[in-house]
C-alpha cells in the first residue's frame, strides 16, 4: 500500500517536472533562436538591435516601477482638507474679515466648492502624481499578446485608477447638469462642460492608435486639461462669478446616482464571486477588487466634500448622523488592503473571498446612501 502511494507521488512529481520543463522550453526557445540569429549578423544590424532591446528594457523598468509605486496614496486623504473648518456652503458669499468694514465697491468673495477641489485633486493624483497606466504602451501591448487584465500581474494600479476616475466622471456630470447651474434657467458653465468632456475621453488612448489609424492625443493630456477646467470654475466661484446650486434636490440626485453606481459595482463583484470562485487562481479577481476599492476611495473624498458644500441642507434635513455614519463605513472599507486577492468560496476556511467582503462594504455604504436619499425626499 505504501509503495503504491509513493509511486503515485513520484509520478505526480515527474509529471509536474515535465510540464515545467515544457514551459521553460516554450519561453526560452524564441530567445535562443534570436540569439543564434543575432550572432550571425554584422554590426550594422547588431547595433540597432542592441539599442532597441536596451530601450525596451528601460521602458519595462519604468512601466513596472509605475505599476508598483503608488505615489500619494492615502486612504485618509480627506483629512488634509479640514472640511470641518468651512462654515458656509459652497457658493455662499463670505463675510468681510473680522473687525473690518467692506469698502464700497470691493469685490465680493464666495465659498469655493470642496467637491470641485477633490475632483481636481483626484485627477491630479491619477495623471500627475502617478502615470496613467491604462494608456501606457506596454500596458496596451500586454503580456505576449495577452491583456494584463487577464493576468495577475501589474494591473492592480490601472484598475484602481479607473475606479477613481469613474467617480470623478460621475461628479463632473452632476456638476454640469444640476449643481453648477440653477435648474434649467441658467446656462451651462463652460469650464464644467469642458471638464466633463475631457474626463469622458477614452481611458486607453496613446500617442498612436489603430482604431482610427493615426496619431492621437494621449488620455492624460485630456485629464490634465480637465484639472485646469475644474480649478478655473472654482476660481470663478470664489469671486462669485459662477454658480453652485446647493439645493436639497440636487444633493438627493447626486447621492442617488452614486448609490446606483455602487450598486452596479456590487453586482459585478457578486457575479464574479459566484461564477469564478477559484481562490488565489482567479486572475481577474484583483481587477474587480481594486476597481471597487478605487471607486470607494474617490467616493470617500467626494462625499466628505459634499458634506461641506451642502452643510446647510444636511443640517436643515437633519441627515448629519446618517452622513457621518456613511463616511465611517467608507473609512472601514478602505482599511481592507490584502496583499494578494483571493476569490474563494464564501464558506472556505483556506481561501478567503475578498470580493464578497468588498461587496458587503459597498452594500453597507449604498444602504446608508439610500437612507439619506429617503430623508432628503426621495423614494
Amino acid at each position: 500500500m505504501l509503495d503504491s502511494i509513493t509511486a503515485l507521488f513520484r509520478r505526480m512529481v515527474g509529471a509536474i517536472a515535465r510540464w515545467l520543463g515544457l514551459v521553460f522550453v516554450w519561453i526560452t526557445w524564441p530567445l535562443l533562436a534570436a540569439h543564434g540569429w543575432y550572432r550571425q549578423r554584422n554590426w550594422l544590424i547588431k547595433l540597432p538591435v542592441v539599442a532597441f532591446v536596451t530601450l525596451l528594457a528601460l521602458l519595462y523598468i519604468y512601466f513596472i516601477w509605475q505599476t508598483q509605486i503608488w505615489t500619494g496614496f492615502n486612504p485618509a486623504y480627506p483629512d488634509v482638507y479640514k472640511f470641518s473648518d468651512r462654515k458656509l456652503s459652497a457658493g455662499q458669499e463670505l463675510p468681510a474679515p473680522s473687525g473690518q468694514q467692506a469698502a464700497a465697491g470691493a469685490p465680493k468673495t464666495c465659498q469655493t466648492s470642496a467637491i470641485v477641489d477633490v475632483a481636481a485633486d483626484l485627477t491630479d493624483f491619477n495623471v500627475n502624481q502617478n502615470a496613467w497606466i491604462s494608456s501606457m504602451v506596454l500596458y496596451k501591448l500586454g503580456l505576449f499578446g495577452m491583456s494584463w487584465d487577464d493576468t495577475p500581474f501589474l494591473d492592480n494600479k490601472a484598475s484602481f485608477q479607473r475606479g477613481v476616475n469613474s467617480v470623478v466622471r460621475r461628479t463632473s456630470a452632476e456638476l454640469v447638469d444640476t449643481i453648477g447651474r440653477v435648474r434649467g434657467t441658467s446656462g451651462i458653465n463652460s469650464d464644467l462642460q469642458k471638464a466633463r468632456g475631457n474626463l469622458q475621453f477614452d481611458e486607453s488612448s496613446w500617442y498612436f492608435g489603430l482604431h482610427p489609424f493615426g496619431p492621437k492625443t494621449p488620455t492624460p493630456s485630456y485629464y490634465r486639461a480637465a484639472i485646469a477646467n475644474l480649478r478655473s470654475f472654482n476660481a470663478d466661484l470664489g469671486t462669485c462669478k459662477a454658480l453652485f446650486d446647493g439645493r436639497a434636490d440636487n444633493l438627493l440626485q447626486f447621492v442617488d446616482h452614486i448609490a446606483n453606481d455602487l450598486g452596479s459595482t456590487a453586482d459585478i463583484l457578486a457575479k464574479r464571486a459566484a461564477d469564478h470562485s477559484y481562490g488565489w487562481l482567479d486572475t481577474r479577481a484583483d481587477d474587480r477588487f481594486w476597481f471597487a476599492y478605487g471607486q470607494l476611495y474617490a467616493t470617500y473624498g467626494i462625499l466628505s466634500a459634499a458634506g461641506a458644500d451642502f452643510q446647510q441642507v444636511i443640517a436643515e434635513r437633519n441627515v448629519g448622523t446618517l452622513w457621518t455614519g456613511t463616511i465611517t463605513q467608507l473609512q472601514a472599507a478602505l482599511r481592507i488592503q490584502p496583499a494578494i486577492i483571493s476569490n474563494g468560496p464564501e464558506d472556505s476556511s483556506f481561501m478567503p473571498s475578498h470580493l464578497a467582503t468588498m461587496g458587503f462594504h459597498i452594500l453597507r455604504v449604498r444602504s446608508s446612501l439610500v437612507e439619506i436619499r429617503t430623508v432628503l425626499g426621495g423614494r
